[in-house]
C-alpha cells in the first residue's frame, strides 16, 4: 500500500500541492473538501476499478483516476481561488 501511495505521489505531486493550497484557502467551496475526502477514501479502499494484484495495471488505474479527479476539481475552482492557488503554488 505504501509503495502505491508513494508512486502516486511522485506522479501527481504538483496537482496535490495546488489542491492542498486550495483546501486551505478561506474561500474554498465545500464540494472541494468533500471531493478530496472521496479521493482519499478511494485510495484507501480495497475496492478498485482494476484489482491491485494485476501487475502494473492495478497501480495505473489509481494514478489515472486520482489525477483526473484532482485535475477536474482544480479546474472547477472559482477564478479568484484558482488564481490565488496558482500564485501560491508557483511561489513555493
Amino acid at each position: 500500500m505504501w509503495k502505491r501511495l508513494s508512486m502516486l505521489w511522485l506522479l501527481i505531486k504538483g496537482d496535490a500541492r495546488r489542491l492542498w493550497f486550495a483546501l486551505r484557502h478561506p474561500l474554498a467551496p465545500t464540494w472541494l473538501k468533500l471531493g478530496t475526502v472521496g479521493v482519499v477514501f478511494y485510495l484507501l479502499s480495497p475496492i478498485d476499478i482494476v484489482p491491485d494484484w494485476i501487475p502494473l495495471l492495478g497501480v495505473v488505474d489509481d494514478v489515472v483516476v486520482v489525477s483526473a479527479v484532482i485535475r477536474m476539481m482544480l479546474n472547477r475552482l472559482p477564478a479568484a481561488v484558482r488564481a490565488d492557488v496558482d500564485r501560491r503554488a508557483s511561489r513555493s
